[in-house]
């Protein structure tokens, strides 16, 4: 009798093809990693890709890169004098203590209490290092994000760079730019979805219910520690205002859940205030990429309130803080680079001012082209600013 071959496992099969995609994906992070310079678009490219960067080992090297901080040049751990007399420590501590959650479940006392004070430290380091900069509640839920993948030195860093770069608007003494930035929201929703945004407006629910999670990139409001990382790796490559398209899209995810509500500021609010623990997030992010493209800040400004004040934000400054960690070698060879980049970017933008009408089809050519391909298009035409400067396709503005 003869033996019948036993059926194919498709469960089997579909782990060895995720596990064969993965380890591609490092060893392509690893490649960059090692690239002289850095290659750091290729390090994007792999933060908003599927999986983002995958582990928390990774994580450690990549991040750093996608802010340009030094990992040899760390700040030196604080002393007993940082807490005296600092104007901030009193409600650092308060938040702190209140931030039980934020770390993983069954971690002994002793281990989460000695973390809750170093969250304290490289809290109050970065405001002692920036007197510019002003607390504000949330605050604590990115840098223990940071603190948890990372540890405390590093940590600090990269968390003093975040808020003088993506995190500054919501920094300053008066809560403007962070309404300005909340403003952009409906717009989006209204782009998509129009119904949506009308019956949103009849409601007159506003935008605070997305505050906490624009201010805290997600980390309060998400119970996955996972998700909350991998929404990190998205937002740390790409630009400053990415956050608040993605909660649009979650918004608009959930569109036939805000329509089936009472059309008033309660019941709509209460909804959306409620951040459902099982999105797709995968797909939210290829969305808000693809929407990032089609309907770029600049072209959302004009709907978005308090418009003077958009030469004031982070965003304005993105494209210096770009240029500033595109490459990463410290020798004058780079230095030499990086101030002839800047002369023909100098040189690029007077061209632009005599072709405007070019540079506004090309721009709609390579949008249509990116959203077509998904998030992960975003970072390959970044790369194609490398040599086409003169375009000024405003991707990463």
């Amino acid at each position: 009798m003869a033996l019948r071959r036993p059926p194919p496992n498709n469960r089997n099969n579909g782990r060895r093809d995720c596990d064969s995609k993965k380890k591609r994906k490092e060893a392509e992070i690893y490649q960059a990693l090692s690239s002289d310079p850095v290659d750091v678009a290729a390090l994007r490219r792999m933060a908003i890709s599927e999986g983002g960067l995958l582990m928390d080992e990774i994580r450690c090297k990549v991040w750093p890169k996608l802010l340009n901080v030094n990992t040899e040049d760390l700040p030196p751990p604080p002393g007993e004098e940082l807490r005296e007399d600092n104007k901030d420590y009193q409600q650092v501590l308060l938040d702190v203590r209140r931030s039980l959650r934020r770390f993983p479940p069954g971690m002994p006392d002793e281990q989460r209490e000695g973390l809750q004070e170093e969250l304290i430290d490289s809290i109050l380091q970065v405001l002692q290092h920036n007197p510019q900069l002003h607390y504000y509640q949330g605050y604590h839920d990115i840098v223990v994000t940071f603190l948890l993948v990372v540890g405390d030195r590093l940590a600090t860093a990269l968390v003093e760079k975040l808020s003088t770069h993506h995190l500054r608007d919501f920094m300053d003494p008066t809560m403007d730019n962070t309404k300005h930035i909340l403003n952009y929201l409906m717009p989006i929703i209204d782009q998509v979805n129009p119904e949506l945004h009308d019956f949103m407006q009849r409601a007159e629910v506003g935008t605070i219910f997305a505050l906490s999670w624009l201010i805290t990139w997600f980390g309060h409001v998400l119970s996955d520690f996972r998700h909350v990382v991998r929404l990190y790796d998205f937002f740390l490559a790409c630009h400053p205002l990415m956050p608040i398209y993605f909660a649009a899209v979650i918004v608009l995810h959930r569109a036939q859940e805000v329509l089936a509500c009472e059309c008033d500021m309660a019941s709509v609010h209460h909804l959306l205030s409620q951040i459902p623990q099982d999105l797709p997030y995968e797909t939210l992010i290829s969305r808000a990429g693809d929407l990032f493209v089609q309907f770029p800040p600049s072209e959302l400004a004009r709907e978005a309130a308090q418009q003077q004040q958009a030469e004031r934000t982070a965003a304005s400054t993105f494209k210096d803080f770009e240029l500033a960690s595109a490459q990463q070698r410290p020798d004058t060879v780079l230095r030499q680079r990086f101030r002839e980049r800047l002369r023909a970017e100098e040189r690029a933008k007077m061209l632009l001012a005599s072709k405007p009408r070019t540079n506004r089809f090309v721009k709609l050519a390579v949008m249509g082209l990116t959203v077509a391909l998904g998030a992960a298009a975003l970072a390959v035409v970044k790369s194609a600013l490398e040599w086409a400067p003169k375009f000024e396709l405003q991707i990463f503005p």
